[in-house]
Parts: C-alpha cells; sequence; structure tokens
C-alpha cells in the first residue's frame, strides 16, 4: 500500500505543473521584448517570468533591445508576444517617430497591465554640472540617443518644462541608453532621461562626477502645461525611490507607467486575461525581486490613459470592479483614434520606395488634419 500510495503521490506531482498550466489558461511559451539587460524594465520582466515558471510552468523568453527598433520589431514581426516597452508604444499608436515610415505604419497595440511604484522617470543631471533646475540646462550637453525617440521625447518633454528645446542644449549623440549615461560619467555629456532605480542612475551616483535630480515643482502651473502639451501621458508623481532619493529625499517630478506592457490587438483573448490574472496572483513572488516591481500591483493600475487596453485584460479588471464608465469612455475614443490613424495611414496610397523623410513630410499634415476634423488633440506637430 505504501510503495502505490508513492506511486500515486509522484505521479500526482507530476501532472501539477500541467494541471496549473490548465487552470492558468497560458501557454508553456511566451516571449517578450524589454529594455536592455541593465535596464529596470529587463529585470521586471524576468522577475515575473521566473514567478510565472515557478507557478505555472510556463517559460518565457525576455529578449532585450536597446532601443525603439529593437523592441519593437519582435512584437510587429510576430517573434515576440508581448513588449515591456516604454513611451515608444505610445509612438506605435500615434504613427510618430521611427513609426512614419514605410516599415512600419501606425500600431494595432492594446494595453495589458503597466507598472506604476514609488519610483519615477527622469532627467538625471551630472551634481557637477551645478544643474539645479530644469532652466539650468540652458548650455548644458544632454545625451541623445539614436533610434530611442522614447528616451529623446522624454528628455524634450523635460526641457520644455522650462521653455527650453533641443536647440537650446548641446546634442550628444550616443548609440544606446546605457551609452547615454556612459557619456555623463566620462564627462561627455551632463545629462540623460532614465528611471530612478536603473541601475545605471546608481553607476552615476557612485561616480565621481555625483547625481542630480531637478525637480517639476507640481505648482508651477505654466511649467506643467508646457510639459502636458509636450507630452500628455505625463502624470504628476513624487518619488521616493532612486539613486540618491527616499522618503526623506524625495523628488517632486513625474512619471508615466513603465514598463507598458502591450501586445497586439489580434492576441487572443483569453491568454491576455490568463496573463494579467496571472501576474496579478503571483504579486508577491516577484514585488520584491527586482528594483520597481512594486510598481505592478493592481492598486497602481490608471486604466484610463493613452493607449487602449486589451479586450482580455477589460474582462479581468471587469471582474475586479476597477473597469469604470470613465475607463470605458476613454477606451472607445481611443479605439477611434487608432482607426482615424490607420485609415488616413492607408489614405496615403503607395509609399513603397520613398525615404522616411518624405513620408513624414506628407504624413504628419494629413495625420494633423484628420485628428483635428475628429476633434482630437494632435501631439505629434
Amino acid at each position: 500500500m505504501k510503495f502505490v500510495t508513492r506511486i500515486a503521490a509522484v505521479a500526482a506531482l507530476a501532472a501539477a505543473p500541467t494541471l496549473a498550466l490548465a487552470e492558468a489558461g497560458l501557454p508553456d511559451k511566451m516571449t517578450w521584448t524589454a529594455y536592455g539587460t541593465t535596464a529596470s524594465g529587463y529585470a521586471q520582466s524576468v522577475a515575473i517570468g521566473n514567478a510565472l515558471q515557478e507557478t505555472y510552468g510556463t517559460k518565457m523568453r525576455v529578449i532585450p533591445g536597446k532601443n525603439d527598433v529593437s523592441r519593437m520589431a519582435p512584437l510587429r514581426d510576430g517573434q515576440a508576444d508581448y513588449c515591456a516597452c516604454g513611451a515608444a508604444a505610445y509612438f506605435g499608436q500615434e504613427a510618430a517617430f521611427l513609426f512614419a515610415s514605410e516599415e512600419w505604419g501606425p500600431q494595432p497595440l492594446r494595453v495589458v497591465m503597466t507598472a506604476i511604484g514609488a519610483n519615477g522617470l527622469a532627467l538625471a543631471t551630472a551634481k557637477d554640472a551645478n544643474i539645479t533646475t530644469m532652466a539650468d540646462l540652458k548650455g548644458k550637453r544632454v545625451s541623445w540617443v539614436v533610434a530611442g525617440d522614447a528616451l529623446n521625447w522624454n528628455a524634450a518633454a523635460n526641457m520644455a518644462f522650462a521653455g527650453l528645446t533641443w536647440d537650446d542644449v548641446q546634442k550628444v549623440e550616443v548609440s544606446g541608453f546605457k551609452a547615454s549615461v556612459d557619456a555623463i560619467i566620462n564627462g561627455q555629456s551632463d545629462a540623460a532621461f532614465m528611471s530612478t532605480v536603473t541601475p545605471h542612475a546608481q553607476r552615476l551616483a557612485a561616480s565621481p562626477r555625483g547625481i542630480h535630480w531637478p525637480p517639476l515643482p507640481h505648482d508651477d502651473v505654466e511649467g506643467w502645461k508646457r510639459l502636458n502639451a509636450a507630452q500628455p501621458i505625463a502624470l504628476q508623481h513624487t518619488i521616493t525611490v532612486g539613486a540618491d532619493l527616499s522618503a526623506d529625499n524625495p523628488l517632486i517630478g513625474y512619471t508615466y507607467p513603465y514598463p507598458i506592457l502591450v501586445t497586439n490587438a489580434p492576441q487572443d483573448a483569453d491568454e491576455v486575461y490568463a496573463l494579467v490574472k496571472a501576474i496579478h496572483s503571483t504579486y508577491d513572488k516577484y514585488k520584491d525581486a527586482a528594483p520597481g516591481a512594486a510598481g505592478w500591483a493592481l492598486a497602481n493600475q490608471n486604466l484610463v490613459w493613452g493607449i487602449p487596453y486589451h479586450d482580455g485584460a477589460i474582462r479581468f479588471y471587469k471582474e475586479q470592479g476597477m473597469w469604470t464608465d470613465e475607463a470605458q469612455a476613454n477606451h472607445d475614443t481611443l479605439i477611434k483614434r487608432q482607426q482615424i490613424i490607420a485609415d488616413t495611414w492607408k489614405s496615403m496610397g503607395d509609399i513603397s520606395g520613398m525615404s522616411p523623410e518624405d513620408i513624414s513630410a506628407k504624413w504628419m499634415p494629413m495625420r494633423k488634419k484628420a485628428l483635428e476634423d475628429a476633434g482630437m488633440p494632435v501631439v505629434f506637430n
């Protein structure tokens, strides 16, 4: 009897991952893309992947990419299921920057889940550069990442707070995110945009140059008008986690969800539902495993934002009583916005062989008119 009981127990144990997998509705394999291996978004993705594998047996591959192209292309081409992206996801919806090209065009993206933690997003500066406020950036050197539209757009939004543009600073061209911080440490640049919890912020803080985060005072009404005009997805945020930051030494600044976990609209709704449920269910297993991972908590989800949500995710949020009339109205408006942008893109006709510059010159005025005619903000002019 003991032998039979032991055999049954072993059999049950062997079947456990399969049963868990079936109950979860997750695939046995999944591929995400994320920022580079030293970025906080990559670390969070790996931590979530480890929790999913431990709990459900799902093996998750995370493909690191140093710029927006290398993160978004696998999702576009079907080589990745999800992207733990930054603001490039918003650009994809809008067909802005690199997405205004023959290879891209507007992307049918949907949000699955996001992270908003006690950390934030900010323009980090070398302490010895004496950039106390954003206005002090004038004439200083700022890292500009090749094919890093999200990073550069964020840097520009920070500068806009003080009424500055890239024309008011010295643009230092670098090859990727890590290189943007290396340039500061090596004395070639004075500022770069980053998450406050990226290991690179700690590297800068520990370097001889040190680190300083110029604030974005929340009571500066005109500054925030300029910032939000440049970047509608920005949210006022008091940041207490990051290099040289704490509850006693916070940064009055801003954030937007990061990472933003997105997929394409056709992605299976049952799988997306299962993924959101699994990320929520395993929260305690990964929340302390990577900087900023606590931001994935259900309480931190902002469902009224700049990209529509996937139907599978909406199903889960409805079950949780989180999906409000406001969220539905915003979602419907964004779906309509995506359709207007997609229809306008198609109306350009054959653009094969055209240079990105010529396509942009043709596309942007058409996009602007279509959105204005629909009474929607243009954002990118």
